[in-house]
């Protein structure tokens, strides 16, 4: 029997998985997590899109000795005239929590996405021009930080790839957190290419459970392991969820894969208490 399109993606996602994270293929990943949540959709022509991003990006790098000479900001700008002026990308602020917004291909169609997704593509643009950038775990906001021998450009990528200076970044933790929240260390902490897919992932699964539909953030939860074995607290969601769904035996080998991973902390506590309640539902 052949392969279906989902089969592909997730044997495509298990050999990523393997991978160390500078070698992850950010925007090919995406695509094909993509793929799995819509089987019917044309993911080559996603593919097509990405590359005639990464041939912009690349036409605009040659064009701009400043940029290309490790200035930040020019960096910043020239790649926001070609992914939001140019191409027409912009954040879904209308239908902020539409599936659509966390999946490339619709992305791609629709040219509107959350902010991790715009995200991708802005890191896949600047990797393909050759310069340094990498994601921001900013709390509830992903961002992006483009790089350049004059330090860095941090970059909101769902308002259109506005620059961000510290009375920018101040006003956006308010926004998110009230009005009592400060900035503070730790706010702009890097997040790898890895980190960046799992929480595009993550959009996806929790608003698959905010649905009502466990199973289906069961198998986003799947897919985002074959990207991460080695994450134990993605083996801890997996056994529980299981276990909402009766599964016991998949809960007990979840559970006791994330132990192996990481046997110590309040956390394992937690879960050899849950381990041993489903074992001796099996006595």
């Amino acid at each position: 029997m052949p392969l279906t399109s989902q089969d592909e993606a997730r044997a495509a996602l298990a050999a990523a998985g393997q991978l160390p994270d500078a070698e992850i293929d950010l925007a090919a990943v995406a695509l094909q997590f993509a793929r799995i949540d819509a089987p019917d959709a044309d993911w080559r022509a996603t593919a097509a899109a990405l590359s005639e991003l990464a041939q912009g990006a690349v036409a605009a790098a040659a064009a701009d000795g400043e940029a290309d000479a490790g200035d930040p900001e020019r960096r910043r700008m020239l790649l926001a005239g070609l992914i939001h002026g140019r191409l027409g990308y912009a954040g879904d602020a209308e239908a902020y929590d539409d599936l659509a917004n966390a999946n490339l291909i619709r992305v791609v169609e629709r040219r509107r996405g959350l902010p991790i997704a715009l995200g991708i593509l802005w890191l896949h643009a600047a990797e393909a021009a050759g310069w340094s950038a990498h994601g921001v775990d900013f709390p509830g906001h992903f961002l992006v930080a483009v790089e350049g021998a004059r330090g860095q450009a941090l970059v909101d990528v769902f308002a259109g790839g506005t620059g961000l200076q510290a009375p920018d970044l101040r006003r956006l933790i308010k926004r998110i957190e009230g009005d009592r929240a400060e900035l503070r260390p730790g706010l702009l902490r890097l997040l790898d290419k890895r980190g960046a897919l799992l929480r595009l992932q993550n959009n996806i699964k929790l608003r698959r459970l905010r649905g009502g539909d466990l199973p289906g953030a069961l198998d986003c939860t799947e897919d985002m392991l074959r990207l991460a074995p080695d994450h134990a607290a993605l083996w801890r969601e997996a056994g529980l969820m299981n276990q909402r769904l009766d599964r016991i035996g998949a809960a007990l080998g979840c559970l006791d894969r994330s132990l192996e991973l990481e046997p110590e902390g309040e956390a394992a506590a937690r879960t050899r208490m849950v381990a041993e309640e489903l074992r001796h539902r099996l006595n």
